[in-house]
């Protein structure tokens, strides 16, 4: 009986252990198959798109192999930069982005100033001129002006004449006057209107009346204060009436002619304010208006020139002296959107900004620009309110674009319109898609690649010329974008074709 209990109490142990041990193995199983399967999920490498050659980046291979057009193998390109080559933008890491030492700016909305900065030379107001003449023959006896810029006042003595016409008229007017009887008031009038028209002014004519003495000198007096232009006459020499013994040119306002380029002369109109700073008079503002704009280009300078009327009250501004001008909008202009300027790039023919977008991603954008002024540019097209873009470091952003193949140099001419060359080439239609036929080829030697099999986009009118299997006789012509088009195809004879090499992908 002993014996039993014992047997049944081994047995017991025996078969609990055994269910232990498989519990124990069922679980050690499931724990291994699924280290297994995150083993395998961790080591998973992604797979390439594609691959491709850096020198010829918008040619993309299926597979990898060497590249038909260097001597160096195909380099893959997965998945994280894929998007580069789909949206035009390429993807540079925060630490690159220090290293460039890359800064953005936003695009603003504001007013940009329309104001425009020229040089000019001071000048006489002509308008501002008197001219002194001499009314009847005679003699210069006595000169009080005697150089020329010297400058004058209203009413000073500038010399005095001595007229010998005038002794007779005066005499007979006097003798006239003295004479009794009735009736000489006519032959008074009569002798009055002579000494006139000797060039006798009415206020010496009343001279002559109330001292009752003849003036047979003449003393010239300045009719407006300025400098003397222009001295015509010297002490003893004679005149003739009409004569010009002086030109005056008036200070109280004097003109700036400014040279204003072709390309900013529309900003500027008639009636415009304008501030004058001059070298002479450093800390001097001086402000006037733009009087008239000459109709005239100068054929050297190709400028046109502006005239400035400037206040000179005392005479400050001198003529020939150099001058600053800034004119000032006539109004206040429209809110316009608004780039640092040193963020676009000219390459001649367009107008390039490079675009930051999220996640360290750039991408080079065609603009229009219109005014610039203190350091921002207006842009009239190509990017909205509130958008990134870089302002220092575009090149080498632009460097990397063109590394990658995902869209084209900043820098880059736009296409030409001269005629592609055409390349030659036999082989087997393998697939025909909607817009592209795949062909396994022989030697193309013009683009000296070797044999493989590759697609071709295909224009509408050659899809129904061929078939899958048949042997062709076909050129192509390389696009703007690096891919190869079909340009003529023919179906041939059966030739011998060398062996598919690794085909390539568009």
């Amino acid at each position: 009986m002993t014996n039993n209990k014992v047997l049944a109490l081994i047995a017991a142990i025996a078969m609990v252990t055994a269910a232990a041990g498989y519990g124990a193995y069922r679980f050690g199983l499931e724990q291994g198959m699924k280290g297994s399967k995150g083993a395998k999920g961790a080591l998973a490498m992604p797979q390439p798109l594609y691959w491709h050659d850096p020198m010829v980046p918008g040619q993309r291979f299926d597979k990898p192999g060497k590249s038909p057009f260097m001597d160096m193998q195909l380099v893959p390109v997965y998945g994280s930069s894929g998007g580069d080559a789909v949206d035009g933008a390429v993807s540079i890491s925060p630490r690159v982005q220090q290293n460039l030492g890359m800064r953005t700016a936003l695009v603003t909305s504001g007013k940009l100033s329309a104001g425009v900065v020229a040089v000019g030379n001071v000048a006489y107001n002509e308008r501002d001129v008197a001219l002194v003449q001499a009314r009847s023959n005679g003699f210069v006896e006595r000169l009080y002006v005697r150089a020329p810029l010297d400058p004058v006042k209203k009413g000073q003595s500038l010399a005095e004449l001595y007229v010998p016409d005038w002794i007779a008229a005066q005499e007979e007017f006097l003798a006239v006057r003295g004479m009794a009887g009735s009736g000489m008031a006519p032959l008074v009038d009569g002798a009055r209107q002579r000494m006139r028209l000797a060039g006798m002014t009415d206020q010496q004519v009343r001279l002559v009346e109330s001292s009752g003495k003849v003036h047979a000198r003449l003393t010239i007096f300045a009719p407006v204060g300025g400098v003397i232009a222009e001295l015509g006459a010297r002490e003893g020499m004679t005149v003739t009436a009409g004569a010009q013994l002086f030109r005056i040119n008036g200070t109280r306002s004097v003109w700036i002619n400014a040279e204003l380029p072709e390309n900013v002369a529309a900003k500027v109109r008639a009636g415009d304010a304008v501030e004058a700073r001059t070298p002479a008079l450093p800390g001097s503002v001086f402000t006037g208006k733009v009087g008239a704009i000459v109709p005239e280009i100068d054929a050297a300078t190709r400028t046109l020139k502006a005239r400035i009327e400037m206040a000179n009250p005392n005479g400050k501004l001198v003529p020939g002296m150099f001058a600053t001008l800034t004119f000032a909008p006539s109004d206040g202009g429209m809110d316009v959107l608004l780039v640092p300027s040193e963020a676009v790039i000219q390459t001649g023919t367009r107008s390039v900004v490079m675009l930051a977008r999220e996640g360290g991603r750039f991408m080079p954008v065609d603009v229009e620009t219109g005014s610039e002024n203190n350091g921002q540019t207006e842009i009239r097209k190509g990017l909205v309110l509130g958008q990134k873009v870089v302002v220092s470091g575009q090149f080498l952003i632009d460097s990397e674009a063109s590394l990658k193949g995902t869209a084209h140099r900043s820098t880059e001419a736009p296409h030409t319109a001269n005629p592609a060359p055409l390349h030659h080439g036999e082989g087997r239609v393998e697939r025909i898609g909607k817009d592209e036929v795949t062909i396994s080829h022989g030697p193309i030697a013009s683009l000296q690649w070797g044999p493989m099999t590759m697609p071709f986009k295909l224009p509408a009118g050659l899809a129904g010329k061929v078939s899958v299997g048949e042997r062709v006789a076909f050129d192509v012509i390389r696009r703007n974008d690096g891919s190869f088009e079909i340009a003529a195809m023919t179906p041939i004879a059966a030739i011998n074709m060398p062996s598919t090499p690794a085909g390539a992908k568009r």
